[in-house]
């Protein structure tokens, strides 16, 4: 019997935004059908009007509720955090739930030097590039919003706030990045970056990226 839930993605290897949903409903055991589209590729274009209206991944649509199409990661995670999760996609606490949402929009909508300067590619290897001032700035602010979660949140469970949240789908991919081109981390921020990577759902997508053929590295998603 097939899931009322299909989600759209793109190549596991690059596409970061997919990346975001995909592992809250994987963490948080939501059955659905994956449908990958290859980034770049003619089949990518051929296929993509059919879920998307606009054009880009990721899509999730909801055929249990008169075919619900979703697109764009965060509204992504708020519609399951709403009709699929009961809520439990946020924590529970009201000051950590804000804050929890502050720095998942900051992410959402910011740190555009190190995406574009360091583009998710699960695959990469090597040694750290040179770094712009700007894309320094956005490595200390993400890492200073790491360090402050988990301090306020440490005695709760080894999550950004405690439990698995949106808030680290919304992060997990910053982790793949920094993993990627070895940027330094302190221990606090190495500790959650290990958590992240621990995940089982992460480790399957990390499988799936490894057999995947490489691309050209031009992403085509979508926040």
């Amino acid at each position: 019997m097939s899931s009322a839930i299909t989600l759209v993605i793109g190549n596991k290897n690059y596409s970061s935004w997919s990346l975001r949903p995909w592992l809250l409903l994987r963490e948080f055991g939501i059955a659905f059908e994956e449908v990958k589209l290859p980034l770049d590729e003619p089949e990518f274009y051929a296929r993509i009007g059919d879920y998307s209206p606009a054009g880009r991944v990721p899509v999730l649509i909801d055929k249990g509720t008169g075919a619900v199409h979703v697109w764009d990661s965060l509204a992504i995670c708020e519609y399951a955090n709403e009709h699929l999760l009961e809520g439990r996609g946020w924590p529970a606490e009201r000051s950590a739930r804000a804050q929890a949402r502050s720095v998942s929009a900051e992410m959402h909508a910011g740190f555009s030097s190190l995406r574009n300067a360091l583009p998710m590619n699960t695959r990469r290897t090597g040694p750290t590039p040179a770094l712009s001032a700007e894309v320094a700035r956005d490595i200390e602010r993400i890492k200073t919003i790491w360090r402050e979660a988990r301090a306020s949140h440490a005695d709760q469970g080894d999550f950004l706030f405690g439990g698995f949240s949106i808030a680290d789908a919304m992060y997990a991919p910053v982790v793949l990045r920094f993993v990627s081109y070895s940027i330094g981390l302190g221990p606090i921020e190495r500790r959650y970056a290990d958590t992240i990577l621990a995940l089982p759902a992460m480790r399957e997508w990390l499988a799936e990226a490894a057999t995947e053929p490489l691309a050209a590295l031009h992403e085509r998603d979508t926040p």
